[in-house]
């Protein structure tokens, strides 16, 4: 990256760095998206109902290895974005060296322990004797692919703030590319099950990871892969993970939520009511995929002019933001409460399982207008480096709302008690959020002498 890429962020107008910057993530988000969508899809017609709720299963597993990936690849980007605006170019290049190091440490022991103890882990996460196998076939593969995924997601990530979204956005689309074509000759063609679809998911992050890499490794980029920058360097290292510790928990927690979701699930409405909020959890994904990536495409305008101390363009880039994010909740709303069948049923032909499937779409949607307020707030302290305020948001919503939610509400409603819990932890979990911010804007202004315009 050439220097005046960074310099862009502090003088381009921030509506144009925002379109730049979030459209192609945007892209990329929605193309990962797609490609977990495409496995459920293809599983769902290829292998089964069962197969779908068998999927299902594995989510918290799957987050708990993203969640060790974003607590050193988003905290290094973010950290980078910061140096960048303090024109500190020889620390990126150690983030980046170090970001290298410690997810392949990472990586490795997690597989490992992981691996090890799959089947307990499985069951415990809400895995019946109708679904284990399916879990447990789809998720080994995914584990042995660990060091692949940490490293592909934390590259892109790197390869964002450093002036390169569009670069980011093309890995992800080769990734799905090559996922997709790959998932419907291993399931239809070979008749791999739900083995063929993990397969093809890990094949298509070696596949970018492989293209990032020879794009880093090039000496005229200012941030690339340098000789004597992969020794750790632990005061480096812990910034970087007190910053990556909000989306660690984040997703940590969503484990934790998933777990109670399961349980709650299979005692009261069995396999398909799993496998239910499988498909559900699917669609709500592409939609927050979209609005991480408008955070995404935030982030750097926000890391980069917050180390240079613009805080007016700061706040017009969170606000900006969080307009774009609403627009995209609020387009899920009326899309899932007008024609839930329709968009349940591209995961499956089971008539029993659509149903289900559909009401637990409307019911679950309820706050969605108001839930992208609070995904771009916690995003936006991430990006600014208040770790504290990210990480308590982070836990917010998931371990202090919707677990005791969780808890209760089955009790009196049943399956749509579970539903249920999402909207009203949506809504408690943005008043919070509305609370925070306000104050970190007094504090801002209180700042105003301080404002360059």
């Amino acid at each position: 990256m050439e220097q005046n890429k960074a310099l862009e962020l502090e003088q381009q107008p921030i509506g144009k760095l925002l379109i730049q910057y979030a459209t192609p993530a945007i892209i990329a988000m929605t193309a990962m998206s797609l490609y977990n969508i495409v496995d459920s899809i293809f599983i769902g017609h290829g292998v089964g109902a069962l197969a779908i709720s068998g999927l299902a299963i594995t989510f918290p597993l799957a987050n708990i290895a993203a969640a060790f990936g974003s607590l050193i690849g988003v905290g290094a980007s973010a950290l980078l974005s910061v140096k960048l605006g303090q024109k500190d170019y020889k620390t990126t290049q150690k983030i980046l060296g170090n970001l290298v190091v410690m997810n392949v440490i990472m990586g490795i022991l997690l597989s490992i322990v992981a691996i090890i103890y799959l089947d307990d882990i499985l069951y415990f996460f809400g895995a019946s004797e109708n679904t284990i196998q399916y879990a447990r076939d789809y998720m080994f593969i995914i584990l042995l692919g660990n060091i692949p995924l940490h490293m592909y997601l934390g590259l892109n990530a790197i390869m964002r703030s450093s002036g390169h979204p569009k670069r980011a956005m093309q890995a992800t689309m080769l990734s799905v590319v090559v996922n997709t074509i790959l998932d419907a000759l291993f399931i239809f063609v070979f008749k791999w099950g739900i083995q063929g679809a993990a397969i093809a998911t890990v094949i298509g992050q070696v596949v970018a990871l492989i293209w990032q890499w020879r794009i880093l490794s090039n000496p005229n980029e200012l941030i690339h892969f340098k000789k004597g920058t992969y020794k750790l360097d632990w005061k480096l290292v812990e910034e970087m993970v007190m910053i990556g510790l909000s989306p660690f928990l984040m997703n940590l927690s969503s484990s934790v939520v998933i777990i109670f979701i399961n349980k709650a699930l299979m005692k009261h409405g069995g396999d398909l009511a799993v496998g239910a909020y499988g498909i559900i959890n699917r669609l709500i994904f592409l939609a927050i995929m979209v609005m991480i990536g408008i955070c995404q495409g935030m982030q750097p305008i926000v890391g980069y002019n917050y180390g240079a101390q613009k805080y007016k363009r700061v706040e017009k880039a969170l606000k900006l933001a969080i307009y774009a994010a609403t627009a995209v909740e609020v387009l899920l709303f009326i899309s899932g409460q007008t024609i839930p069948n329709t968009m349940v049923s591209i995961f499956t032909s089971d008539p029993q399982l659509i149903s289900i499937s559909a009401r637990a779409m409307k019911l679950i949607i309820l706050a969605c207008p108001i839930a992208g307020f609070q995904i771009v707030t916690s995003q936006f302290f991430q990006s600014v480096g208040k770790a504290n305020k990210a990480i308590f948001m982070s836990l917010s919503r998931q371990l202090l709302f919707l677990v005791p939610f969780l808890i209760i509400f089955p009790r009196f409603w049943g399956t749509d008690g579970v539903w249920l819990s999402f909207p009203v932890a949506d809504v408690v979990s943005s008043v919070i959020a509305a609370l925070l911010l306000y104050y970190q804007f007094k504090s801002f202004r209180r700042d105003k002498n301080r404002v360059v315009t």
